[in-house]
């Protein structure tokens, strides 16, 4: 399997010259892109090639993707991307009733449209606040019933956090998902510098179990580290894919 790494977990860790020469040395053969890399993507390729990274999957804002595909179509051409995901919503913009929630779906579902027109998958890229009922309801069960052509990047720690079991969700909606977050959870009051994340196979998650689960389950292709807050990019980058080989 080859293991991606998402940039955004190597933020404050500049330059990205010296961020892309260490995941090669480590082993990693593929990156997920985000906003901060994407000013000059030609120059980013680059520096890709040349530490033997492959770009297949990256981050693009839903403003952008709403008011000016085209720019991120382009983006994720140049960056050899074969797979456009959404990560975000900002909290003064979630709905607040299930068919706010719908609403959003549809927006999504226009999103992808575009999209697959114009040669890419889309997937929407969950965290915890897709799992807080609204009437009873899940927003993002909701979000997938209202875009079913949408594809489903699961970031796993984040339903779980989000009070979910992902092995229900899996179960449910697994040809649904496209990509998986590799992402660990610390024991309760551990962590607390680095937001309670953890390195890969060093926390609460039973990421053996899910790896076989979404392997068999799924037809996600691209499976990508991320920490939010590394306190050192390289040890999470390195103690994650050591043990990631081993699944």
């Amino acid at each position: 399997m080859d293991w991606s790494f998402q940039l955004y977990s190597a933020r404050n860790f500049q330059p990205w010259d010296k961020v892309l020469k260490t995941l090669g040395t480590l082993g990693y053969s593929q990156v997920e892109g985000f906003g901060a890399v994407y000013e000059e993507p030609e120059a980013f390729r680059a520096e890709l090639d040349k530490n033997g990274l492959a770009m297949p999957s990256g981050h693009f804002g839903i403003d952008l993707l709403e008011q000016d595909f085209g720019r991120a179509a382009s983006i994720a051409e140049t960056l050899g991307m074969k797979l456009i995901a959404c990560p975000w919503l900002e909290p003064s913009e979630r709905p607040t009733d299930a068919e706010g929630w719908r609403a959003f779906g549809r927006r999504l579902a226009a999103i992808g449209a575009k999209a697959r027109d114009a040669g890419f998958d889309f997937a929407w890229h969950n965290h915890d606040f897709e799992f807080s009922a609204v009437g009873g309801l899940v927003p993002q069960r909701l979000i997938l019933e209202a875009a079913p052509d949408v594809g489903w990047e699961m970031d796993v720690a984040w339903v779980i956090r989000g009070g979910a079991d992902p092995l229900h969700w899996i179960e449910e909606f697994g040809q649904r998902i496209l990509a998986v977050h590799v992402k660990d959870i610390a024991p309760q009051g551990e962590a607390t510098d680095e937001d309670g994340w953890s390195d890969v196979g060093h926390g609460t998650v039973d990421w053996a179990g899910l790896v076989t689960a979404l392997r068999n389950r799924t037809p996600a292709k691209f499976f990508i580290m991320e920490h939010d807050n590394p306190a050192d990019f390289e040890r999470f980058a390195r103690r994650s894919i050591t043990v990631a080989k081993r699944f």
